[in-house]
């Protein structure tokens, strides 16, 4: 049943009650401590939790069930929690679609009929009715299993799909004849962090690692990633090696082949930024490999090629990135030519119809402009308002392409773009419960502990009251290059509708300004990350959005850390913090899954005495002592096979052990759940029930209680 706007309005008057009934703690488990030392230039350093690491040991398993039993014993009896749980199931219930593409003669796209588990993929001919392609709620019973990717041939007669089971990394793919959806072959198994770059319609390249040994299946390090060749028809041990392994030791290893199907590109890299390239000219059989970059120092990746001729995006001698040419026979960075020169702004591009879009970053939020090949602008592209665009990817032979327009209160809205004339129409709009007219977003910038002037984007229902005390969420990343645009989050229609502010600012170690912008948050500058955290919440209280006892701090993975480093820095921040599926034990967090990879940002325990020191000093899982900590709910998941969950195990029982004062600190763990990806509606609307219940129980507020 929809929900007026009418009734949407009468929830915007007021902000939320005082609660009525206080919630009791149930007693932590007594979790054990074990008399473990490692040394780092001389410094002992105790690692009491360290048993907690091994999450397929029996007494882990036992610890794990009690503090679940704590969580969901709190959670249980905050009196307004199933009021926030049916009013997510009421937001999330309406048609969802992704933008359509086009393979062989079919367009494809995929749609959520509201709170499906999972996404189902459809295809079209033309005009005729929609049918289903593939549906991933029927891969498991509990909608656990999801659809990882899917890569056609350039026909479209094939398809090879990817399999997560419980949001873990490792994947199994599935080939496909798309006539008659019958499977071809067998079932490629323990495939992980790989594309499928199809070679004709007689196989396709991917990578994986080693599996780990039994035992440590999702702990377990996976360093050397290999590069295959998947012959149809032929076993996965009969699979050719292609790059990577002991010969070429890397990390991360990627594999395209171009839309002609002329090359092979590679990329290569040990660590999260940064790769080389290599190319393999296909048409020429048994061409080498060839390559084009001979160092990680930077980003460089094919995006298109005429002929012999590549196009080559990259931040070589250029922080904010360009789009250079040069010929495959003489591929070297000596030989690149500008076409799109690096501006002041941040460039992303992609290809669609022939023609080159160009996605500019201006304080985080997007500029498009259309350039033919040859690299002349042709116009720029008028959006809705200020946001974030993405999309603008087609075949050569597309007349049109689509994109997805988003901001903090524009619901995502598919956009149909005809490239010849630059018109766009709305393609499909979002039927989210949530009336833009009634909030407002605004660009802020203030100035963290080093003067630095950083951005900072604030949004809550128009009219509300600066008074200090409305309840707010504060939520950052800061790492990895990764850039927070402005997009819709239908959960924080909860905290919006409720009288809350939510506040999104961009810290260094991001993207959003480029690669010194991510450089200056970056090993012995990483400090600068949470002083840029921490000055944005003294810039919400000192113009009175909110106060300590009102903001909520958030964030995942990197950001987990951001949110685990800032507790133990500032105790007195805010009431409540959520570290998600964070990096809480910084001297080991490189001797787990592809963690070493992470070295780029972080730097190691191992790499000096200086180093160790650094790490050592804001590592949230160390930098713990006994202090009055905010509430505080840790989640993470028991797939997740990229942050394992030792860290939040660790850094939970230290929190337990080190908080004194009254506020409550739990563990969350999802089951049959992994870093983030692939989760089940029902997963995603229960975690997100327990986040605004735990926030607005810990803040002395109860949503939803007079209606």
């Amino acid at each position: 049943m929809r929900i007026s706007y009418a009734y949407l309005a009468a929830l915007l008057i007021s902000s939320p009650a005082f609660a009525q009934a206080p919630v009791k703690n149930l007693p932590y488990p007594q979790t054990k401590k074990v008399d473990t030392v490692a040394t780092y230039f001389g410094t002992k350093v105790a690692d009491p939790f360290r048993w907690l690491e091994n999450d397929q040991a029996p007494d882990t398993k036992g610890w794990v069930q009690e503090e679940n039993k704590v969580t969901q014993g709190y959670l249980a009896q905050i009196p307004f929690r199933e009021a926030i749980r049916k009013r997510l199931e009421t937001l999330w219930n309406y048609e969802k679609y992704s933008a359509p593409f086009k393979e062989g003669p079919y367009t494809y796209f995929s749609k959520n009929t509201g709170l499906q588990n999972q996404s189902v993929l459809y295809r079209q001919q033309g005009t005729g009715a929609p049918e289903v392609f593939l549906d991933p709620n029927n891969f498991s019973k509990d909608g656990t299993t999801s659809l990882a990717g899917i890569n056609f041939t350039k026909d479209g007669s094939l398809a090879a799909y990817q399999l997560s089971e419980g949001g873990s990394d490792w994947r199994k793919v599935v080939v496909l004849r798309t006539t008659n959806k019958s499977i071809v072959g067998d079932t490629l198994k323990d495939v992980k962090f790989s594309g499928l770059a199809w070679k004709g319609n007689d196989g396709f390249y991917y990578s994986s690692y080693d599996k780990p040994k039994a035992g440590s299946q999702l702990a377990g390090l996976t360093q050397l990633h290999k590069l295959f060749y998947h012959q149809l028809g032929t076993p996965q041990t009969a699979d050719k090696l292609i790059f990577g392994g002991e010969k070429t030791p890397r990390r991360y290893i990627g594999a395209s082949v171009t839309e002609d199907q002329r090359f092979l590109i590679i990329t290569a890299a040990n660590t999260t930024t940064g790769n080389e390239l290599y190319i393999q000219d296909l048409s020429k059989p048994g061409s080498p490999i060839v390559q084009v970059v001979d160092h990680e120092k930077n980003e460089a990746e094919v995006i298109d090629n005429v002929g012999s001729k590549l196009y080559i995006f990259t931040n070589l001698n250029a922080p904010n990135n360009r789009v250079v040419t040069v010929d495959a026979a003489n591929p070297k960075p000596a030989n690149w030519k500008d076409l799109i020169p690096e501006t002041k702004n941040v460039l992303s591009a992609s290809t669609a119809g022939g023609k080159i879009f160009a996605n500019y970053l201006k304080d985080a939020t997007s500029l498009i402009e259309q350039y033919d090949m040859a690299g002349k602008k042709e116009r720029a592209i008028t959006l809705p308002s200020v946001g974030t665009a993405g999309g603008f990817n087609a075949k050569k032979t597309e007349k049109e392409t689509y994109y997805t327009f988003t901001s903090y209160t524009y619901p995502p809205t598919i956009f149909k773009y005809d490239i010849a004339t630059g018109k766009s129409t709305v393609f499909k709009k979002a039927g989210v419960q949530f009336d833009p007219t009634q909030f407002e977003s605004k660009q802020v910038f203030y100035t963290s502990k080093d003067g630095t002037r950083i951005p900072m984007i604030i949004t809550h229902k128009k009219g509300v009251v600066l008074n200090g005390k409305n309840p707010t969420l504060l939520y950052a990343y800061g790492g990895f290059n990764v850039s927070l645009t402005p997009s819709f989050s239908t959960s924080n229609i909860v905290l919006l509708e409720n009288g809350g502010i939510y506040a999104v600012p961009n810290l260094r170690g991001g993207g959003e300004y480029g690669e010194k912008w991510h450089l200056a948050g970056t090993k012995l500058q990483k400090q600068n990350v949470f002083d840029d955290f921490i000055a944005a919440a003294d810039y919400l209280k000192a113009n009175k959005y909110t106060d300590a006892d009102h903001l909520a701090i958030a964030g995942g993975s990197n950001g987990g850390l951001l949110v685990g480093a800032t507790m133990a820095q500032r105790p007195d921040l805010c009431k409540v913090a959520f570290p998600a599926v964070g990096v809480m034990d910084m001297l080991r967090y490189h001797k787990f899954t592809s963690g070493a990879g992470w070295a780029y940002d972080y730097g190691t325990a191992e790499d000096s005495k200086q180093m160790f020191e650094y790490l050592y000093k804001y590592s949230p899982y160390h930098a713990l002592k006994p202090a009055s900590y905010p509430a505080t709910l840790v989640t993470t998941a028991d797939h997740d096979d990229r942050v394992v969950p030792a860290h939040s195990f660790k850094f939970a029982a230290r929190l337990q052990e080190a908080q004194k004062g009254p506020a409550p600190v739990l563990i969350r763990i999802e089951t049959k759940a992994g870093h983030g990806a692939g989760r089940s509606t029902a997963q995603i609307i229960g975690e997100q029930t327990d986040k605004w219940a735990f926030m607005f129980q810990n803040m002395g507020l109860a949503p939803y209680q007079n209606n």
